[in-house]
């Protein structure tokens, strides 16, 4: 049986965790960290070396406590490529109506890339479940809060430049989740296989967000 996104345990840490070029172990020493610190989603690039086989693998060993999903996904092949593998949820970096439509029509979690209030507006009206707002990095959270003036409605997943320093800044604009990229598992925790000290930076990363009010 197909093993499906869980909105309860998204909903509990609604960070999606970027991953791109990870080695195919080092990713599933990371899953067993997000496990046990409360982090549940992880997001695979579509263009890591691996990553279609990574997906299946970590789907197969963690799909029934974490989510995973396929990020960098661009067309309809990229799409299909992505569930074959398991991917329980869809992340693109631009909007493309073809994939958003699919997903939908076979419910399936998708995060669609937008940037302008047209684009963001236009991925909604498709049926994206949140508009990933990427590069988020370039305006900051003040945007957020800017878009959501008249687009009340929408849910916002701002990515790139989310930290554990600004993470709260996000959500206290209004954003429904965040994308973080190489901030929520930094490559010296990888280099040196510190696999307990990222246990406890990803819980401080998880408190940062809860400490938001």
């Amino acid at each position: 049986m197909k093993k499906t996104f869980s909105w309860e345990a998204f909903d509990k840490a609604p960070i999606v965790a970027i991953f791109r070029n990870l080695d195919s172990d080092d990713l599933l020493q990371v899953a067993e960290c997000f496990k046990v610190s409360g982090l549940s989603t992880m997001e695979i690039t579509l263009n890591s070396k691996n990553a279609t086989e990574d997906i299946t693998r970590l789907v197969n060993e963690y799909g029934d406590e974490l989510n995973i999903g396929a990020g960098t996904v661009c067309d309809i092949n990229d799409l299909h490529a992505a569930l074959g593998a398991g991917a329980q949820f869809i992340v693109t970096p631009i909007l493309d109506q073809e994939v958003i439509q699919y997903c939908v029509a076979n419910q399936v979690p998708v995060f669609p890339g937008a940037f302008t209030p047209t684009e963001v507006y236009k991925a909604w009206k498709l049926g994206a479940n949140m508009v990933k707002v990427f590069p988020s990095s370039a305006l900051g959270p003040s945007y957020i809060k800017d878009l959501l003036g008249p687009l009340d409605t929408i849910k916002l997943l701002p990515t790139g430049g989310v930290s554990k320093d600004n993470i709260s800044a996000y959500f206290k604009a209004g954003a429904s989740g965040v994308g973080v990229g190489s901030a929520v598992v930094p490559k010296s925790f990888l280099q040196n296989k510190d696999w307990e000290g990222l246990k406890k930076h990803l819980s401080q990363f998880l408190k940062a967000y809860q400490d938001t009010d």
